[in-house]
């Protein structure tokens, strides 16, 4: 088959750079009413921008991570006073995605308890003894004070539908695993992973004068973003009682860390007037476990891109080529048959091997009826392809369009600040393709355009890997302080 049908056929993919500017003018807009209207997206946290807490402060790969942060000494931790000792991470099993939140919780709590048990011996920790915890979640979650967190209804495939304590579920799951002798733990400090990131960010960076740490990014299994935002921007029912202010500084203008949640359904109105979302994107999301309830992490997001490969090589496979799909290999007529991690190392010249062998390794033909050829390999490679570029253009306007919104781009001039430092991690943005490199194109573009070669800042992509777990180490000394105070 010619080359020009594939491309042909994968136009509905396509993005450029006008679409990526246009894009990223339309979510900026859009993020403003988010953060204004919104109950359920731009979720604060009581952390200020100054560092301080307020008073009332699978298929797809979701990992939790365990693990002891300690603290070597200092008033406040810093890039060389945390080490991450005992940590280990577990896969969450498809079937307890599915199960209530007490099956849930009772298998984070064993887990927990397995890492405390690990620690207790090494520290020489007793059953006396309390440990506080700090706490990542991937998931949206609504908060008073740090120690605290309702989490929300989830998504990914979690049947926790309604409102729920987390601190208290996770102390109790863990009081059924833990063994005698062992430590209670006391919950200190909850956060959103991409909260926890950007903290941990902020504290890492070596900024410069001419520098700032501006956000968080996080392109893993799920796709997400955090920046401090103006109080004053929040819908009202948002706004903490009460926050740290500088001397000086007035309560609107203070900022605090928010959970933008950027990925659920608020942000689709830019993506349809675009004609960003595809038959393929609709085909994905009408599938899933809530339809229309994460459209930007269908597009962007690791649990998601091979399943959108899948269906796009079937299509192909059937619709141009006009051959019999039933005679495809099992498990490409499987849903989650092929995975983000497999299609990411597909690519000319890949130590993986040869596209062929590759493919021919992970599907098997089932009979005669079907047999892999160099052509359909390369064919599912521009599918993946086209696929991580979208999602790079994607990730770029929306990352442009929440600084545009925080007003950092358009206040760099006055303030000095010339160079935009967005604190990225995730499995996905690092190893699918050129999904980072491409990511960092698009901004680079869109901002010469947007500003005619003149821009007075670039927003740089720079890695903060075990960001989540570090900063969630990080916010519990000042939790305790706050506490105590």
């Amino acid at each position: 088959m010619a080359t020009s049908d594939l491309d042909g056929f994968l136009q509905p993919l396509a993005i450029d750079d006008e679409t990526v500017l246009e894009l990223s003018r339309e979510l900026a807009s859009t993020f403003r009413k988010l953060s204004a209207e919104s109950l359920d997206q731009f979720l604060p946290t009581p952390i200020s921008e100054a560092g301080k807490s307020g008073s009332a402060p699978v298929p797809g790969g979701t990992n939790l991570r365990v693990g002891f942060v300690e603290l070597l000494g200092g008033d406040e931790p810093g890039p060389r006073e945390l080490n991450r000792l005992l940590e280990q991470s577990w896969p969450i099993q498809e079937h307890l995605k599915h199960q209530n939140s007490e099956s849930l919780f009772s298998w984070i709590g064993a887990r927990v308890a397995d890492v405390v048990h690990r620690g207790a011996a090494a520290f020489g920790l007793s059953a006396a003894d309390e440990l506080p915890m700090g706490v990542a979640f991937s998931f949206p979650m609504r908060q008073k004070s740090l120690a605290e967190a309702i989490l929300m209804p989830m998504g990914k495939g979690f049947a926790v539908t309604s409102n729920l304590d987390l601190g208290g579920h996770l102390v109790a799951g863990y009081e059924k695993h833990r063994a005698a002798g062992l430590p209670r733990i006391r919950v200190a400090a909850i956060a959103n992973d991409a909260v926890a990131t950007l903290v941990s960010f902020v504290h890492r960076f070596p900024a410069k004068s001419h520098q700032k740490a501006a956000m968080s990014l996080i392109v893993g299994t799920g796709c997400n973003a955090t920046l401090p935002l103006k109080l004053s921007t929040l819908h009202e029912s948002k706004r903490p009682a009460a926050i740290s202010v500088l001397p000086g500084q007035e309560a609107p203008d203070v900022k605090i860390a928010v959970n933008t949640e950027w990925s659920i359904k608020g942000s689709a109105p830019p993506l349809r007037k675009l004609g960003l979302i595809c038959r393929w994107d609709a085909e994905l999301d009408q599938a899933g476990e809530l339809p229309g309830f994460q459209p930007l992490e269908y597009m962007t997001a690791g649990r998601y891109l091979g399943e959108l490969a899948r269906l796009i090589f079937v299509d192909y496979y059937g619709t141009i080529l006009g051959r019999r799909v039933s005679n495809l290999p099992r498990r490409l007529l499987q849903r989650f048959g092929l995975t983000t991690t497999f299609i990411s190392h597909l690519y000319p010249d890949s130590p993986k091997g040869p596209m062929l062998s590759q493919v021919e390794q992970e599907f098997p033909p089932q009979d005669a009826s079907f047999r892999w050829t160099s052509e359909l390999a390369d064919a599912l490679y521009r599918i993946a392809k086209a696929i991580e570029l979208r999602a790079a253009g994607i990730v770029a306007a929306s990352t442009v369009g929440l600084l545009q919104c925080a007003e950092e781009i358009a206040d760099a001039p006055s303030s000095g600040i010339t160079e935009l430092a967005v604190g990225y991690t995730g499995g996905c943005i690092q190893h699918f393709q050129n999904y980072l490199e491409d990511t960092q194109r698009f901004i680079d573009r869109i901002l010469d355009i947007e500003f005619a070669g003149r821009a007075h800042a670039r927003v740089l992509l720079t890695p903060c890997h075990d960001g989540g777990i570090t900063g969630a180490g990080i916010l519990v000394p000042g939790a305790l302080a706050s506490h105590s105070t």
